[in-house]
């Protein structure tokens, strides 16, 4: 995961745009004139939707996009140009054809609940001449692309030509390309990497029914023969993703809430776009796309996960690995803007942790206790020995620091060089500032950016220094 957050993939998506338009409000009443809800609307939201929702989640996930695809010379498709543009996306393979209408999916949402959507689209197969513009555009681009996405909604962007001749064209130059498939001939995605389609998509295009793992592996075995992929994929929804190679391979999920399922698939293609080409193998590729979908899942509408949602998905789950709780400062700053955005009730405390023991654990279950969020501030090695002396300290910044993000109380840990956290409690401006029992009566550092100071006493008997000096005699009597 943190070599995640460093990565910047060139990605290049093609497949068909549309516009997710949402019509938001509540609904107390029934119509006078026909025996349907009568929806109060209070907002009017768009977003980018089909294979621009794919492109909005590898953008939120921090990579670089470009976009192959065909729009109609309509309002709704300069709308849509707009969009991209001030995402930042490269739409140089972006083609305006006469006559086409572009996608709008219009949907109505009473009380956080879709009740109606009304499409105005067009769904026939793109023009030849629109298919050779494409081409020719990925054709001057290819070599900048670490990976291509075709995502299919079946409105006629991605015919078999098209699929083809980009398959043709990436294998020449070893690139990548995921599919997430639709319809039942899957002939025209031959040749790709992998295709990603749900159980009930792969039973209707394999025409087996996927009732049990022996099925399943039926299933993705002809999925990955018929098409010659170098893999095959299934997504199994709330039972995570199976992966086949030369065997089956199961990786769960756990969604705590599912409030609406639109547009889970295009963040799974696109988290595992991203995790692939940015060098994860692809059970841990499966991973990392099984906990942005959770992620995407718990909110309304076509929706994308961060980093940091993600991140913290995995926490709550207690499957985050403990370096994700170590953060730098710039990266605290953001999550402590998320807490507080949250209204969570941010606790800090300090100090240099060299020999993790009882004591410590003890007093940072008393500090968490004060609140939601537990930030733990670590002396560096240089401020440790100008506070206890050259031979300390035992164990090293990293070493320590992990240790504590290993500790389920502590939220994150972040390493301070300066001799005191003065200007790190001024950034947090924490709710909650602890100090150990023995500061009472005396000025303790950064008060003035805290709303409460609690001092919590030490464990008696406990100590790294009482520890050093018993490992020192047990030595010298040997």
């Amino acid at each position: 995961m943190q070599n995640l957050r460093n990565a910047k993939p060139n990605i290049l998506v093609v497949g068909d745009l549309m516009i997710d338009h949402y019509l938001w409000g509540q609904t107390n009443r029934i119509s006078p004139e026909a025996p349907v809800q009568v929806v109060d609307v209070s907002k009017e939201t768009s977003v980018l939707g089909g294979a621009g929702n794919v492109i909005n989640n590898l953008h939120t996930l921090g990579a670089s996009v470009s976009v192959a695809s065909v729009i109609g010379q309509d309002d709704i498709g300069k709308e849509l140009l707009i969009m991209l543009k001030s995402l930042g996306i490269k739409t140089e393979g972006l083609v305006s054809q006469k006559g086409r209408k572009t996608s709008e999916k219009s949907r109505i949402i009473a009380s956080n609940q879709q009740i109606l959507r009304y499409d105005k689209e067009s769904k026939e197969d793109i023009s030849t001449e629109s298919v050779q513009e494409i081409i020719k555009a990925i054709k001057k681009d290819l070599f900048l692309y670490d990976m291509i996405i075709l995502s299919d909604y079946g409105k006629g962007v991605l015919t078999k030509e098209l699929c083809q001749e980009i398959i043709v064209l990436a294998s020449c130059q070893n690139k990548k390309v995921l599919v997430d498939p639709k319809g039942i001939d899957y002939s025209k995605y031959k040749g790709a990497h992998f295709l990603t389609p749900n159980k009930k998509e792969a039973c209707e295009a394999t025409g087996i029914n996927i009732v049990d793992d022996e099925t399943l592996l039926e299933a993705g075995t002809w999925l990955r023969k018929e098409c010659e992929l170098e893999l095959a994929m299934i997504t199994l929804s709330e039972d995570g993703i199976a992966i086949f190679e030369d065997k089956m391979t199961k990786v769960p999920t756990v969604a705590k809430e599912v409030f609406d399922v639109t547009g889970a698939g295009d963040t799974v293609i696109a988290s595992l776009a991203f995790a692939i080409s940015s060098g994860e193998d692809i059970v841990s590729a499966a991973k990392f796309a099984n906990a942005a979908a959770a992620v995407v899942v718990g909110k309304i509408g076509s929706a994308t996960a961060s980093m940091d949602e993600i991140e913290e998905y995995e926490s709550t789950l207690h499957k985050s690995s403990s370096d994700m709780h170590i953060k730098t400062r710039q990266e605290l700053e953001k999550c402590v803007i998320t807490a507080k955005n949250k209204n969570q009730k941010i606790v800090f405390t300090n100090g240099c942790f060299d020999i993790l023991h009882l004591g410590h654990v003890k007093y940072l279950e008393i500090a968490k206790s004060f609140g939601d969020i537990l930030i733990v501030g670590l002396n560096a090695d240089s401020s440790v020995r100008k506070l206890k002396g050259p031979s300390r300290p035992v164990n090293l910044e990293y070493d320590r620091a992990y240790l504590l993000a290993a500790l389920e109380v502590v939220d994150y840990v972040v390493i301070f060089s300066e001799e005191t956290p003065h200007d790190l409690i001024k950034m947090i401006e924490p709710d909650v500032l602890v100090k150990g029992g023995d500061y009472e009566g005396k000025i303790v550092v950064g008060t003035e950016f805290a709303k409460e100071l609690k001092l919590v006493d030490f464990v008696d008997g406990k100590s790294t220094t009482k520890t050093i000096e018993r490992i020192q005699k047990e030595s010298s009597l040997c």
